[in-house]
């Protein structure tokens, strides 16, 4: 099995599983997360591999981090994640991407996160839900970061903290690459 299968079995239990433990219906988590019925339906028997908006939309609305719907076999005190099991989630063709380092439940979901944007590279990102918050660590380069349409620069060495209830993005508008470190604290549903 090819490691996306092995992600989108996971993802198929782990889905079906959240969604239960937690009580809601089809259309009721569709409803929350704002997509349709037939996409967690796909999700849930393992027939899509759905975009990284959707898992993320998912993931909120289940009020669950990204590591657990991709795998829930997690250690109860300690879980080491070796490096080729984080996982890229996002990447371009100019060699940007975010990678899925680690993350954990308690309280609510946490999420540690190695990005590379590439010199032009802009991803945005759609609200969390409230009470969600970010900090970044700008290793090399020059982030600049929107949050609910006013841009701050972040140059390499500096951190930021914000609340990601609201549209927020990053971009690189330097002649080398920004590699950050993100930290993603959603609260317990």
């Amino acid at each position: 099995m090819t490691d996306l299968e092995q992600l989108t079995q996971a993802m198929a239990r782990n889905l079906k599983r959240l969604r239960t433990e937690r009580g809601f219906t089809l259309d009721a988590l569709a409803a929350r997360a704002g997509v349709s019925r037939g996409m967690l339906i796909q999700i849930e028997q393992a027939r899509t591999n759905p975009s990284v908006g959707t898992v993320v939309k998912v993931a909120d609305a289940l009020g669950a981090s990204i590591t657990t719907l991709l795998d829930y076999d997690q250690e109860p005190q300690v879980r080491l994640v070796a490096p080729e099991q984080a996982v890229r989630l996002w990447s371009t063709d100019a060699g940007s991407h975010s990678t899925l380092l680690v993350g954990a439940e308690s309280p609510g979901p946490l999420e540690l996160w190695e990005w590379r944007l590439m010199p032009g590279d802009t991803s945005d990102s759609d609200p969390h839900p409230t009470g969600t918050t970010e900090l970044v660590h700008v290793r090399g380069g020059t982030l600049v970061l929107t949050v609910d349409g006013a841009e701050h620069r972040v140059p390499a060495g500096t951190s930021a903290a914000f609340e990601s209830h609201v549209p927020h993005g990053y971009r690189n508008d330097g002649p080398g690459p920004v590699d950050m470190i993100m930290a993603v604290s959603v609260p317990a549903p």
